[in-house]
């Protein structure tokens, strides 16, 4: 079957691998009728990590069951399901608990497993046309029959969910204002469940003019370019004092706004993996709380800095302190959000396909994989379709 397999840094391929087989009781083999690449895709695309050539990348993945394994009892062949990207027991300690992606039994060493990431496990990404689901009764959710509200559903794989994620992280409550660093799907989505969850004033940060307008346009936030002046007194200025809550939608590689952008305003050398958690410890108000979904990550072999590169920051503890914020961190739970966020796609209370901007063929996925790593204007939210 045709897959995309990593092949090194900025590198991708659609190749001929192994189709997945039934390797215990508890699987089954879906069909992919929709993948996506994903933020977090591009820092093994980047060679930001200890990625090997050889993965099969995808970790937000939908289609319909096609197989069963004998011990599956609540899908059938046919079934349309989508997957969370994380990779559950459904059994242990943190399973139990609701920690869904911090798993202690799919990836031995490890808490957590995934689909075609590093680290993540033995399991092999859905960027191809037939994806390997174990514990599935598990982890695969049903979704209604036909091919109604593909794009939405397709999102509750990952960053439908870990938008939710960030802002409960920072215990938004109706009525409270929050900004937003970071204007990528996962920011997207932060500022567009704030808007549901009746956020009173929604700031987003970014430097891409076509992504703070989808965030104008869809989720009723004032955009804030911190390119043109300090993000941080942009919102201050706005809003008084300091906003109630804050997420951080960008991880390690934040651009510092204090950089000189030249001729490109990506440069690696620009990156301070700490600014935004700094600007947000200064925007958020006294007592108020900060969610971080965005990545971090333990090594980085192209960090800026020795420090950096050991996963080692220079926050500004000393005024989180201060000020008595909270912190919540950690990569979503996507099954403590995703059958609500489906019922609400499914009822019309919630449509976030708003953020898709290209559906194309699976063929084109080192094409796209390019445009989106260089954070072209419009190349938003790319959906392959094997």
């Amino acid at each position: 079957m045709d897959a995309v397999v990593y092949q090194g840094p900025h590198d991708v391929a659609v190749e001929q691998v192994d189709e997945p087989e039934i390797e215990h009781e508890n699987d089954i083999i879906v069909d992919i009728t929709t993948t996506c690449i994903c933020g977090s895709d591009l820092h093994m695309y980047e060679g930001r990590t200890s990625a090997d050539p050889g993965i099969v990348f995808g970790h937000e993945n939908m289609g319909n069951v096609i197989e069963t394994g004998d011990a599956v009892t609540s899908l059938e062949e046919g079934d349309r399901v989508v997957m969370p990207f994380n990779v559950a027991c459904g059994f242990c300690r943190n399973c139990e608990n609701g920690y869904t992606g911090f798993c202690t039994n799919v990836n031995p060493g490890f808490a957590g497993g995934a689909y075609g990431y590093v680290a993540m496990g033995p399991y092999k990404g859905g960027q191809a046309e037939k994806l390997r689901v174990p514990y599935a009764d598990f982890n695969a959710l049903k979704l209604p029959e036909g091919d109604e509200h593909e794009d939405s559903f397709a999102l509750l794989a990952d960053i439908f969910p870990t938008g939710w994620h960030g802002t409960r992280l920072a215990n938004l409550q109706p009525g409270e204002s929050i900004a937003i660093f970071g204007a990528g799907p996962v920011g997207l989505m932060a500022a567009y469940s704030a808007k549901i969850q009746g956020a009173s004033e929604i700031y987003v940060v970014d430097r891409v003019e076509s992504r703070l307008e989808l965030a104008e346009d869809h989720c009723d936030a004032r955009p804030i370019n911190f390119e043109e002046s300090d993000p941080v007194e942009q919102i201050k200025d706005a809003h008084g004092g300091g906003v109630d809550t804050g997420v951080d939608a960008v991880g390690y590689q934040a651009i510092d706004p204090e950089t000189d952008p030249g001729d490109d305003a990506y440069d690696p050398a620009r990156e301070n993996p700490a600014v935004v958690l700094n600007q947000l410890i200064q925007t958020v108000r006294p007592t108020g709380e900060l969610g971080v979904p965005g990545l971090y990550v333990p090594s980085d072999p192209g960090a800026p800095d020795e420090m950096a590169a050991q996963g080692r920051l220079g926050i500004d503890f000393g005024k989180l302190f201060e000020k008595g914020l909270k912190l919540g961190t950690g990569q979503c739970n996507v099954k403590q959000y995703n059958r609500e966020l489906r019922d609400m796609i499914v009822e019309g209370r919630a449509d976030p396909s708003w953020v898709v901007s290209h559906r194309v063929d699976l063929e084109r996925a080192p094409e796209m994989y390019e445009k989106f790593d260089e954070r072209e204007e419009g190349v938003i939210k790319v959906l392959l379709e094997p």
